[in-house]
């Protein structure tokens, strides 16, 4: 059925994948034959039978509902997932689920997704998702070294011989053509995806104008996905992506820069003593491919994927030099490449009808290749101030002309990882799933944990399911964004940092408690979930100079807790959903990369446990969708939703002029967006109208000011879109 467009939105379930049966022969209206149709269809359900979330909270939405969203699969994946509860927003296309800050996993088809360095955008496009699920909670033993949440994407394939072409866009010059194409032939099938996009809002406006300043951004999208069916029993696959990125970063306004000497003289850089903010150049160019090629199997009770993939993914940070030096004293060009090659393998072995076991194996090596060349000026010598705590720094007066410092490093990293678990049906109504998960990293420290996993799944009643579970994790910090510093190449400049210290970062180590309950009462269906977690070493990240590269550090001991509500809705053709989390993260005492730091902060912190810069205390998302299915509107649509946040962190300014890091709250905002569409069934027509930001709300999502928040952002301003496309 067309209609309940969000019947499959915001789904929580709490039961483990079904095991493998024998597939029910179904007509082929696709051109295939018969058989490798059904053949494909048993290949898929032995696949999802290896990777169950049994226990965790799960939360699902498919490529219909993400098509009846406004915005639709024109919008970027971040923005689809806040509609997901427990998921804040931040800046640069950033979102936290359940404030953590990072800690989020993509796997596609059951193969891990390795990161991207990017910051800002999204490396996947929503029109290669066919079905996406968010896991979060104490998570099965198969899943691990990012813990936050999961997103789990099976692609689209190729079953169904079809082209769709589409042309968006709208405000802020955005201009959006893409294409899709899928097919089959034989035992082989095919899902090709690619998209353009332009716009003068590239990334979050530095204030709250309608339009910004230097703000483009050219983007290209590519997702691959070919199949081949070898026999009954076995399917090769091959998935890949490729995405190219160009922004400018935006300025602000009404600011002057310039330097002076020690004798008070203004210095000039290239020819130039000051620059006006609105002049300002800086750019950022990010690229990011993929590609993965597995084996499944399947025969009787056993089935396994092998997988072979690998990431390459490129990062560079084009300063404007001359008006940088003369606004902060520094200007970095940077350069930042990122190589990952794995083997992955998952198996499922259903032993009896009381206890199926699942294990797999996996291996990771990184390499990264970091160049930097810092601009600076050349001082009478840094001062040490006694009195500062933590051994505090500070440049002295500028004595010289500018001057470069080129820096190369190179790092590599290992990863190994195993589980072993067992889903223990003891009755009917009980299933426990338990079992255990080794993690080894060897980079810039030598670590490994032994973690054990264990969740219960209770249905009193067909409409009651309560879960309950413990989770250890094991996290480390994420390699892509590490490099080494040479600090004492820029003392006694205008770059020396505040602190000397620079310790390398820890994984995080964590325990982890959830429980959760789900009630169905006709058509609608609520949830409640709770989650208390404990941590050492916790990560944070944080951006520290011009470059938009994140830089992670480490809490000594973190602590983070909350709850979520959901529902949801369906009847006939109107379906809505809606939930609310409450959540509060605290950290204390920062041990690692502690030159980003003031000293002062690091004092602080050091006896304190303050909040995380991307702490929110309250997070909703709601939304609507109804779709006529006869009379004369038949086949069009309205759909409608929000997101609501409390604030992010802000520093709190005391009266002596002190400041407590992360001590306040940016102010409360909720943004509504708006679509409507129709189908023209017989031509293969959509025609779309989507209003974002409804009402115009100005808000603040960053102020600049926080550990590790390098720059201000506002929320994009209402923006009128309008979509074509074409289906043959």
């Amino acid at each position: 059925m067309l209609h309940a467009s969000f019947r499959s939105i915001l789904a929580l379930s709490v039961s483990g994948a079904a095991l493998l049966a024998a597939p029910q022969a179904f007509a082929d209206s696709t051109g295939a034959p018969a058989d490798i149709v059904v053949t494909a269809k048993r290949l898929d359900d032995a696949r999802e039978s290896i990777k169950p979330s049994l226990g965790a909270s799960t939360y699902t939405l498919d490529s219909q509902a993400i098509a009846n969203l406004p915005g639709g699969d024109n919008l970027g994946m971040q923005d689809i997932i806040l509609q997901m509860p427990g998921v804040s927003q931040d800046q640069f296309g950033q979102f936290h689920v359940r404030d953590e800050h990072n800690g989020v996993q993509y796997r596609l088809n059951g193969i891990i997704l390795p990161e991207s360095i990017a910051v800002f955008g999204q490396m996947l496009s929503p029109r290669m998702v066919d079905k996406m699920s968010l896991v979060t909670g104490t998570l099965p033993a198969q899943y691990g070294l990012r813990t936050a949440g999961i997103i789990d994407i099976t692609t689209k394939s190729g079953q169904a011989n079809s082209a769709t072409f589409s042309l968006y866009g709208g405000s802020h010059e955005t201009i959006e053509p893409s294409v899709s194409v899928s097919g089959s032939k034989g035992a082989t099938s095919w899902f090709f995806s690619g998209d353009y996009k332009h716009s003068n809002l590239g990334i979050e406006n530095v204030n709250g104008n309608y339009s910004a300043i230097h703000d483009r951004t050219n983007q290209f999208n590519g997702f691959g996905y070919v199949d081949h069916i070898l026999s009954e029993n076995d399917r090769i696959a091959l998935t890949g992506g490729y995405a190219n990125q160009h922004y400018q970063i935006p300025n602000p306004t009404g600011l002057v820069g310039g330097q002076t000497d020690v004798n008070g003289n203004p210095i000039a850089v290239n020819g130039v003593t000051s620059v006006n903010s609105e002049n300002l150049n800086e750019q950022q160019l990010q690229t990011f491919g993929f590609g993965a090629l597995s084996w499944l199997h399947t025969n009787g009770q056993f089935s396994s994927q092998l997988s072979a993939f690998g990431r390459v993914a490129n990062l560079d940070y084009r300063p404007d030099y001359v008006g940088e030096m003369l606004f902060n004293g520094t200007a970095q060009y940077a350069s930042k490449r990122d190589i990952t090659l794995g083997l992955q393998w998952d198996s499922a072995y259903k032993i009896n009808e009381h206890h199926t076991l699942r294990g797999g194996l996996l291996f990771e090596n990184d390499s990264s290749h970091s160049w930097t060349n810092t601009g600076t000026f050349p001082t009478d010598g840094d001062v040490y101030d006694p009195t500062q705590p933590l051994n505090g720094y500070g440049a002295g007066d500028i004595i010289g002309p500018a001057q470069l410092n080129a820096s190369i490093t190179n790092i590599t990293q290992r990863t190994y990882s195993a589980y072993l678990q067992d889903e223990w049906h003891l009755t009917r109504r009980f299933v426990l799933n338990f079992g255990a998960r080794f993690d080894e990293n060897d980079g810039v420290r030598d670590e490994r944990q032994l973690s054990p996993r264990v969740n219960m799944v209770w249905t009193p009643t067909n409409s009651t399911t309560v879960h309950a579970g413990y989770a250890r994790y094991f996290a480390p910090a994420p390699f892509e964004l590490i490099a080494s510093s040479n600090l004492a190449q820029v003392f006694n400049t205008t770059a020396t940092p505040n602190v000397r210290a620079n310790t390398a970062t820890y994984a995080q180590r964590e325990n982890y408690w959830d429980a959760g309950i789900q009630q169905k009462i006709g058509g609608l269906t609520l949830g409640l979930d709770g989650y208390f977690r404990r941590s050492t070493h916790l990560v944070d990240e944080g951006q520290f100079g011009a470059p938009i590269i994140l830089t992670p550090f480490n809490y000594a001991k973190g602590r983070i807790f909350g709850t979520e509500l959901t529902a949801n809705y369906t009847h006939g053709g109107f379906s809505a959903y809606g939930n609310i989390a409450w959540e509060k993260a605290q950290g204390t005492q920062i041990v690692s990369n502690e030159y980003n730091f003031a000293a002062a902060d690091l004092a602080y912190i050091a006896n304190h446990y303050i909040y995380l810069d991307h702490d929110q205390t309250w997070s909703g998302s709601a939304g609507a969708s109804w779709r006529w299915s006869s009379g004369m509107l038949k086949d069009s649509r309205i759909s409608a939703d929000m997101v609501f946040g409390s604030g992010l962190r802000s520093d709190l300014t005391l009266a002596d002029g002190s400041s407590i890091p992360n001590g306040a709250a940016l102010p409360d905002y909720a943004t509504f967006n708006l679509s409507v569409g129709h189908k023209f069934v017989r031509s293969g027509v959509d025609v779309r109208l989507d209003v974002q930001n409804l009402f115009d709300k100005i808000y603040e999502v960053r102020d600049g000011t926080g550990v590790g928040v390098g720059a201000p952002s506002f929320g994009a301003r209402r923006g009128v879109f309008i979509g074509i496309s074409k289906t043959i």
